[in-house]
């Protein structure tokens, strides 16, 4: 799954300030149920702040949020939704720019024989997701791969150009950069079924010192 402005960015920061794990809600509705069961977790949603909600769906905003051992919950347009769309398959990757290399080593060290990128913006269309998707794919295989273009691409994409202009709600300045961060993390992101509900953690990070 591959959504690079703005949800699995947001998704890797999440973790990169400490979240133990992020809840894929299907709807705000589910969203806000959760976090009405579940005080102490984190809910964020795309657009403006609303009641109910901690924060918003902008990785120059999470960023220096103080996530320690909490729990996420995050309801998207595009990427949650499309995590959850696909949800029966054998391994769910979440990504973006900023944790390709971790998913493309990922994908190398399973051997998996098929893979299938889901491009989620705009409707498959965004050019930001489908440079992504394809630049993973060409680091799967082991190929040396520039990844300028593939950045440039994202950089002039519908998506960097409505954020960049402040068109989006609920948007940081920094934010069309930050998701261009070529891999600023060292883990990928695996979305699975845990009991009812879709959860996203980090493989293959670090451990703390």
């Amino acid at each position: 799954m591959i959504d690079v402005m703005r949800a699995f960015t947001v998704a890797a920061w999440a973790f990169d300030r400490g979240a133990e794990k992020i809840v894929l809600a299907r709807s705000l509705d589910e969203a806000l149920a959760l976090k009405s069961r579940h005080p102490d977790w984190v809910a964020l949603k795309d657009g403006a702040p609303a009641p109910g909600f901690d924060t918003v769906n902008s990785p120059g905003l999470l960023r220096t949020s103080d996530l320690g051992g909490r729990t996420v919950v995050q309801k998207t347009t595009a990427g949650t939704t499309g995590a959850l769309a696909v949800r029966e398959a054998s391994l769910v990757l979440c990504a973006g720019f900023v944790v390709a290399e971790a998913t493309a080593r990922l994908l190398r060290a399973r051997g998996c024989d098929s893979v299938t990128f889901v491009v989620t913006g705009e409707d498959g269309r965004a050019d930001e997701d489908l440079a992504c998707a394809q630049y993973i794919a060409r680091r799967a295989t082991g190929a040396e791969t520039d990844p300028a273009g593939f950045l440039r691409r994202a950089a002039a994409s519908r998506a960097a150009a409505e954020l960049a202009r402040g068109v989006r709600e609920g948007a940081h300045p920094d934010d069309v950069a930050l998701c261009l961060e070529l891999d600023r993390f060292p883990f990928a992101m695996v979305a699975a079924p845990e009991d009812s509900l879709m959860v996203l953690r980090p493989y293959g990070a670090p451990s703390p010192p």
